[in-house]
């Protein structure tokens, strides 16, 4: 049995982005985060 090539670095983080714009509640997350991050920088 063939053992799976080894993905570079490059094809895991482009294929969990796809997987991440798939899911909304993730990205509703990471949306707020940001926001966060924004709102303690500004005061």
């Amino acid at each position: 049995m063939r053992r799976p090539r080894k993905r570079s670095f490059a094809e895991l983080v482009s294929e969990n982005k796809s997987q991440l714009l798939k899911d909304n509640a993730a990205l509703e997350k990471i949306e707020e985060r940001l926001e966060q991050k924004r709102l303690g920088k500004a005061e």
